[in-house]
Order: structure tokens, then sequence, then C-alpha cells
């Protein structure tokens, strides 16, 4: 199956489709990358080197693939970080473009707005982007626990507002939605899948990154969905979605001696069997909605 995958890009390390491209190809489905944005490093180091591409360049690669009668072998469009809002406009026309062409294909938004603890890391512009024009075109969204607090306004305390969140997600428009990180206790971080009619947990034990990886969002967003367009089968989905990305983060955090800047770095190559054939499994439990 063919993604075309329309978000960030950095060189050194792993975020946007630096994080996402390679764990899809190696799940066995061809990428399209477009970049939003070609950065030396991502922006938690604090300092990098780069530009944000205008949004005309991303409306100008889709009309070649469209030129080339691409689209319609397209199975699934995946956006994430926006530079700015104009690129968000540009994804809705390739969205809309790609199912002209292919009326079956998925459209998977991962909000990228920001994170807990360190708050949003996007222009003023971009929430309302999601949540007014992205989110309610989509089939798939995945919030981490802050943006599906910015996108609903509701306060995740207990898994009780988690699913009055989620609720009101699929009101908006989406019929699947995955929450990446949600915490409910100390030491320990859950995924919570749903697709209206079900509602999934994982949980694994809390890698102590604090605000020290970047990407992670973005790796588990192009796994989820990669799982997804293989199985149709939202809780095996969830659960090896989970299995893969905790095999990753616990090689990555094995690996944490090589810091820079006080940066850890996704060991996605290093821990490529961990995309195919997880090392540890991770059952879900349903939650009543």
């Amino acid at each position: 199956m063919a993604v075309l995958s329309i978000q960030s890009h950095v060189v050194y390390g792993y975020a946007g489709n630096t994080a996402a491209v390679f764990p899809m190809q190696r799940l066995g489905h061809e990428v399209w990358a477009i970049n939003t944005v070609d950065f030396s490093n991502h922006t938690g180091y604090g300092a990098w080197k780069g530009k944000v591409h205008e949004a005309q360049l991303t409306s100008d690669l889709v009309a070649g693939l469209e030129e080339r009668g691409a689209l319609k072998n397209c199975d699934a469009v995946l956006s994430g970080y926006l530079g700015n809002a104009a690129s968000g406009a540009a994804i809705i026309d390739a969205v809309k473009k790609v199912r002209k062409e292919n009326p079956k294909a998925l459209y998977c938004c991962d909000p990228v707005m920001g994170d807990t603890g360190r708050g949003f890391y996007v222009k003023a512009d971009i929430p309302k982007m999601f949540k007014e024009e992205l989110v309610p075109l989509a089939d798939i969204v995945c919030p981490n626990q802050f943006e599906l607090e910015t996108l609903t306004g509701i306060k995740i305390k207990s898994v009780e507002s988690a699913v009055e969140a989620i609720n009101l997600i699929h009101g908006m428009g989406p019929s699947i939605v995955l929450v990446t990180s949600y915490k409910e206790k100390d030491g320990e971080l859950s995924m919570l899948a749903s697709d209206k009619k079900n509602l999934y947990k994982t949980t694994t034990l809390e890698l102590p990154f604090g605000q020290n990886a970047a990407g992670t969002g973005d790796m588990t967003t192009s796994i989820f969905l990669s799982r997804y367009l293989e199985t149709k089968n939202l809780q095996k989905t969830l659960e090896l979605c989970t299995a893969s990305v905790f095999g990753i983060l616990e090689t990555s955090f094995k690996t944490a001696g090589e810091l820079k800047d006080n940066m850890i770095e996704l060991k996605i190559i290093k821990a490529q069997e961990e995309l195919a054939s997880p090392s540890y499994s991770f059952k879900s439990t349903e939650i009543k909605k």
C-alpha cells in the first residue's frame, strides 16, 4: 500500500517524516514523503538551521503526482507538523485530490501542537487550523493527551474525562481516535484507541525520557496507520503498535549515553526489528464507553 506523508523533516535525529517514513517502509508500505519544513534538527534543541517551506511547494508536488496518475494508487494520506497554517490548506487540497481518485483512501491526521510539560511549540494559528479544518476532514486522528485537551477544551483527569474528550473528537468527524499518550498513574503510560463503538487501552512502563525526546508521536502514528492498513482491526492494531513503540523506546533509552545537548534521539534503525517482530506483547483492555 502507498502512503502520502506530508510533515516536517530533520536532517539530524528523528522527527516528522524522519521518524515516520522508515517505520512505514519497514512494515511494507510505499511512502511518498513531502516535507513541510527542512530543519537541521528538531526544535527541542532550542536552536536549529533551515527553513519552513511555502505551502505552494506541497501543492506543486501533489500536482506532479496527480499528473503522473499516481494518486489513484494512494491508500492513505498522513499529515503531521505544519510550519504554517497555509500548509494546512495545501494538505486539505491534497486529501481531496486523493479521495477523488481513490474514495477508499484514509486520511490520518496527527495534530502536532505541543505536549504536557512543554506546552505549545507551533504558531498561534495552527491549533485553530487543526480543530476547524483538518480534524473534521480526517478518518483517523492521533493526538497526545495535551493535544486532546487542546482540541476539546476538556481537562483529562480520569478515564471518564478521556472518554468524553474522545467522543467529542468523534463528533467532529473522525471514525478512529488514537490517544498516543495518556497518563493515569505515575510510572505508567497508556494509549487509547476508539472507533466509536469500541474503546481499548494498552499500558506500559513509562520510561523516564522527560522532555528530552522528540518524534515519538510521529513514529507512533506512522506505526498505527501502517498496522491499521494491514489489519483493519482496531484492537490488534493498538496492541502491535504499543509493542513496537515500547521496544524502540526501550532501545533508545538504553543508549541514552549517546546524549547530545541532553536530548535522547530515537534509535529507529538500531531497533528496526521491533517494527516487524516486536520483542514484547501487550494485551489491551476494553473500556466501557
